[in-house]
């Protein structure tokens, strides 16, 4: 490859980065509920994969190689620092009825709630394949888990959510319809 076409390809990779800014921060956030937090992992992860994208061997496996760097750089964080958020002190805030917005809230912090009291592992791979769209492999190259994990993890996640959310929806409803949690359906593989 000439010298040409290495820094166009250098010079594209690197803007692919950057226009990932918002789901890695997406993701962090889903993760850990602090924004200071997902902001400092987002920026931390931005840094490393500008200064290694040298080190990127194919340029369409761009989104695991980021979303593997954000994964070390959370592990990293919370090897340094053993601290911890209260979820209810999160607010969302919407331009809608203050009646829709309570009620939005009210479904928004369960479901957060929800995916918090979710093991580690399990909410790292409900959001990276429910929010962020990926395969099951991509995932599993992500967290360095096999293929198998990944699925065994998303499944307990989702059944262990469907119940709390059932439970969430019962208390909620003046009158009260069965809730259908239908079965999850399979991602692709590869």
């Amino acid at each position: 490859m000439n010298l040409f076409k290495k820094i166009c390809l250098h010079h594209s990779l690197k803007q692919r980065i950057a226009d990932n800014h918002k789901r890695l921060y997406r993701t962090a956030y889903s993760w850990g509920h602090d924004p200071d937090l997902a902001s400092d992992v987002t920026q931390e992860t931005m840094a490393k994969a500008l200064k290694r994208v040298s080190q990127l061997r194919d340029p369409k496996k761009l989104d695991s190689w980021l979303f593997g760097i954000l994964i070390n750089c959370w592990r990293d964080h919370f090897r340094q620092q053993r601290d911890t958020v209260d979820i209810d002190e999160v607010e969302l805030l919407h331009q809608e009825t203050p009646e829709k917005l309570k009620q939005t809230q009210d479904m928004v912090d369960s479901v957060r709630r929800s995916i918090a009291r979710l093991p580690e592992g399990q909410r790292q791979v409900i959001t990276l394949v429910n929010l962020e769209g990926f395969s099951y492999a991509e995932v599993a190259e992500i967290l360095e888990i096999p293929v198998g994990t990944v699925m065994s993890r998303l499944s307990r996640a989702r059944n262990t959510l469907a119940e709390y959310l059932l439970t969430y929806k019962t208390n909620q409803d003046v009158n009260p319809e069965p809730v259908k949690v239908g079965q999850a359906k399979l991602r692709r593989v590869k």
